[in-house]
């Protein structure tokens, strides 16, 4: 029986009630997926693995060292994706130079302001991280709020492409990934979180959020059953970008 990282967080109450309830049941993942990866970037990762108090000094939204050990299962993920010709679309931020249009982010970080001086690393923040940066192939979609499909192009991506389904990493769990997981059942996509390819800087916010989540709107599966699953896709199905941009270099990646 597969050992859920949420099971030490609930009750003997929550267990029973979810017994009886029928949550928790396990959904067909869809034929024609894509692999989202959300947010990983600089600004959440830190540029090195450490300690996350320490990591939160230069980097506020900082993740610390467990960032790390999920980018590792992330790009294990993007690597039989792309072997198997599967699309993978990235998400991260993107903000006016002053921060302007953060809006009510600013609302509930008293050290929001500081994005605007980046921290002396050379880094932008909002760059998805050197070991699985996007490639030619891939598409990179920018947002401002917590949801990968709020106020972007993501759907009209995943029509395009033909998709019936999401497999869903990156971070935070409680959050931007939350976000997404929501607004992807909402629109009736089929969702697959890889359970240990996600990431979120509280512990207990992550596991709470992997059940909330497993519960309701996708199935929580581990990275070893999600790279089964890609065998499964027929090869080289999907129409993928051709890997050119058209009259000039791609524009400067960004995430918060």
């Amino acid at each position: 029986m597969t050992e859920y990282v949420w099971a030490k967080f609930l009750t003997e109450r929550d267990k029973a009630v979810f017994a009886a309830s029928g949550f928790g049941a396990t959904a067909d993942p869809g034929k024609r997926p894509a692999l989202l990866v959300i947010d990983v970037s600089w600004a959440f990762c830190g540029d090195k693995p450490e300690p996350i108090l320490d990591s939160i000094k230069r980097w506020r939204t900082s993740c610390g060292a467990e960032a790390w050990v999920a980018v590792d299962h992330i790009k294990s993920l993007i690597d039989k994706a792309h072997g198997r010709g599967l699309p993978v679309i990235y998400t991260t931020g993107d903000y006016r130079d002053d921060n302007w249009d953060a809006g009510s982010w600013r609302w509930k970080n008293r050290r929001q302001d500081e994005d605007v001086d980046r921290p002396k690393t050379g880094l932008d923040g909002n760059e998805i991280v050197a070991p699985i940066a996007p490639g030619p192939r891939d598409i990179v979609v920018r947002k401002k709020k917590p949801s990968g499909f709020f106020g972007t192009d993501l759907v009209s991506y995943l029509t395009l492409l033909g998709c019936d389904s999401v497999v869903i990493t990156g971070t935070t769990t409680s959050g931007c990934v939350r976000a997404t997981v929501v607004d992807a059942f909402s629109l009736n996509y089929r969702v697959v979180l890889a359970e240990e390819a996600c990431f979120d800087r509280s512990q207990a916010s992550h596991a709470v959020s992997l059940c909330d989540m497993h519960a309701k709107y996708a199935d929580v599966l581990k990275v070893r059953d999600v790279l089964a699953y890609f065998d499964t896709i027929p090869a080289g199905q999907f129409d993928l970008p051709n890997g050119s941009v058209r009259g000039s270099a791609a524009r400067p990646l960004a995430a918060e």
